[in-house]
């Protein structure tokens, strides 16, 4: 709710009567005082919404009638107290914890509201697909609780792939990957990527890839990938077919250091900048420097020996005046 200081910043006019703010007294300056006829119109219209108002306050804000609590409390004793992490003290946030059947531990919040059960809550989940809840009047905690177990397991294949692939590779991003993320950017070799977006409801299946690198690696990467599709088997691992298809081994956060296969920008001489990492690379391969895809761009962009054609601006590398283009980011179109 809006304090004191919201109030009075919309209407200077007011002057407070108590130290609570809940008494005031002044001018409002209304606009729609000039379609009404005359002052009186005005102020029955006026007294009309205020009251209209005062009773939407009310409804919104009651409490729940006694039978939400007694019903939601036995719910939560048939569901069983140990399935349960969090409830707030006016039973209106609950959060259950569930494990799929490889033993990861996952979390459902429930938002209900003065209406439950006839009314599902609202349920948030870190699921990479959305969590649809069928739900009837009759419905209750352990029907929610079933419906998020029978979801771990429809996406138990989609998480084994993620961390073998987390576990065994070097993932540049996301650097913290949540549940729901379905991408991830494998380090290849010194300043050579590949970035993944995994299908969660086919996550055996060939994935979307993206090479990122100088073009003289990258290149004989991407024909590996063309030539070898077909040998593509969903029986074995995502992790598995990618070693095989690209006929590389990738190096592995517990046997190399982060240095061994990454460079600071050589713009900004960061290696994050607002979350992402160098994506571009110098093609010379005497140089193969990378830069982030802003500071390329803004770099590229004050030279007055670069041009641009539509979305993309062609340039020199900042190290070895190499001819070097870059595509304007997103945020920047």
């Amino acid at each position: 709710m809006a304090g004191p200081g919201a109030l009075l910043r919309q209407c200077p006019l007011l002057l407070p009567q108590n130290r609570e703010g809940s008494v005031y007294e002044g001018f409002v300056t209304v606009q729609r005082l000039q379609h009404c006829s005359d002052l009186v119109s005005f102020m029955v219209e006026l007294k009309t919404i205020l009251e209209a108002a005062l009773k939407n306050a009310q409804e919104l804000h009651a409490p729940p009638p006694p039978e939400y609590y007694s019903y939601l409390v036995r719910d939560i004793e048939t569901l069983g107290w140990n399935k349960v992490v969090y409830v707030d003290t006016g039973l209106n946030t609950i959060k259950l914890k569930g494990e799929d059947s490889c033993g990861r531990q996952h979390l459902i919040t429930l938002k209900l509201n003065a209406k439950y059960p006839t009314e599902p809550p609202n349920c948030f989940v870190d699921f990479p697909v959305e969590f649809a809840l069928s739900w009837i009047p009759q419905s209750s905690l352990i029907d929610i609780y079933n419906q998020f177990l029978a979801a771990l397991e429809s996406l138990k294949e989609f998480w084994n792939a993620m961390d073998e692939i987390d576990e065994k590779t070097w993932v540049l991003e996301p650097e913290n990957p949540t549940r729901s993320a379905t991408m991830r950017r494998i380090a290849i070799g010194n300043n050579v990527s590949i970035n993944l977006e995994v299908d969660p409801r086919h996550p055996t299946m060939l994935p979307e890839c993206y090479f990122l690198g100088a073009d003289h690696v990258v290149n004989p990467l991407r024909m590996k990938l063309n030539n070898n599709m077909h040998l593509w088997d969903p029986d074995i691992t995502l992790l598995q077919n990618l070693k095989e298809v690209l006929e590389t081994d990738f190096p592995s956060r517990a046997v190399l250091e982060k240095t061994d296969f990454t460079m600071d920008c050589g713009i900004c001489y960061a290696y994050r900048l607002d979350g992402a990492i160098p994506d571009q690379v110098c093609g010379d391969s005497r140089c193969g420097q990378p830069f982030h895809q802003a500071c390329l761009f803004e770099w590229l962009q004050g030279l007055p020996s670069s041009r641009q054609s539509f979305n993309v601006i062609f340039g020199e590398c900042p190290y070895c005046n190499k001819p070097i283009s870059v595509k304007m980011s997103m945020k920047k179109l």
